[in-house]
């Protein structure tokens, strides 16, 4: 496996989630025209539905002069059976310089190890998000300039969330801390449980997330109402929070379900700037993943 690949957070030190970190920033204020030394070709294979990974992946792309072809499967040879392998390595084979990889298997990277060129993971099944973790990272640095002692409190479908799961041990790493919240039975990591009344008061940032129905088949049994009423966030909680607290949500949303509609675009949301950010930090990770500099 190329080690410019990134596939889980854990590939990552923390010396080098900074310096993407660092990088994204740049590429927000002084380096906003800077481009790769010279065209790669990148193939963006997406076998799950996605709108801002895999658009803010294909922003990024056409910014720094990327040559970009986006995979469908649907028309492809895995419909005729071809394995993802014999599917990764054909693109490698053909000349494609780097690959952007989501699909709903969980560590389907596993089986990609005899790939050679960069692979960059868009998701994995439950398990792995990281260039979601690095905007939301991105988004928390910028509101407090350090990661030491800041509370995260992520809400609602812990079980099914790579982003929850991202998130929880990088933060840890990185200084800060982290608490659950949301139906007890869809969060995974019992010792991190916190009821939502008692975390929003508690946390700098909260990051809703939405039911992953299409990953499981839990039934809820309760109405859009009743969920906002019980486990989301509504105008009531917002205004129990810290006076510094932001609002996060890695979307897509169901406004009115996870959280007031209301609260979307109010002055504590960073929401709008997690996804400006997503395109910024993907920059960052491509910057990397040709081992370019500034």
């Amino acid at each position: 496996m190329n080690q410019r690949s990134v596939l889980t957070m854990n590939y990552l030190s923390v010396d080098e989630i900074m310096s993407i970190l660092n990088d994204a920033m740049s590429f927000s204020s002084s380096h906003q025209d800077w481009q790769l030394s010279k065209p790669r070709l990148i193939a963006n294979l997406f076998f799950e539905p996605s709108t801002r990974t895999h658009y803010s992946f294909v922003s990024a792309e056409h910014q720094l002069g990327c040559k970009v072809v986006d995979f469908i499967a649907e028309s492809s040879s895995t419909q005729k059976g071809e394995s993802l392998y014999d599917t990764v390595k054909t693109f490698e084979t053909i000349g494609y310089e780097a690959l952007i990889i989501r699909h709903t298997e969980n560590s389907y990277f596993d089986q990609l190890e005899n790939i050679s060129v960069p692979i960059l993971n868009a998701g994995d099944g439950c398990e792995n998000h990281p260039s979601q973790c690095l905007l939301d990272l991105l988004t928390i640095y910028q509101e407090f300039n350090t990661f030491e002692n800041i509370k995260l409190l992520i809400v609602g479908d812990i079980k099914h969330s790579r982003v929850a799961h991202s998130n929880v041990e990088t933060m840890k790493r990185l200084g800060g801390e982290v608490r659950l919240s949301g139906p007890e039975f869809l969060v995974d990591d019992k010792d991190l449980y916190m009821p939502i009344d008692e975390a929003v008061e508690w946390a700098d940032a909260v990051m809703m997330l939405r039911i992953q129905h299409e990953r499981h088949e839990d039934t809820l049994m309760m109405s859009k109402e009743e969920y906002l009423a019980n486990y989301g966030l509504t105008k009531e909680r917002a205004a129990r929070m810290k006076d510094h607290a932001i609002i996060m949500h890695p979307a897509p949303i169901n406004r009115d379900v996870e959280i007031d509609s209301d609260l979307v675009e109010c002055k504590q949301s960073r929401i709008f700037e997690q996804m400006k950010n997503g395109v910024y930090i993907r920059k960052a990770m491509l910057k990397r993943a040709f081992d370019e500099k500034f």
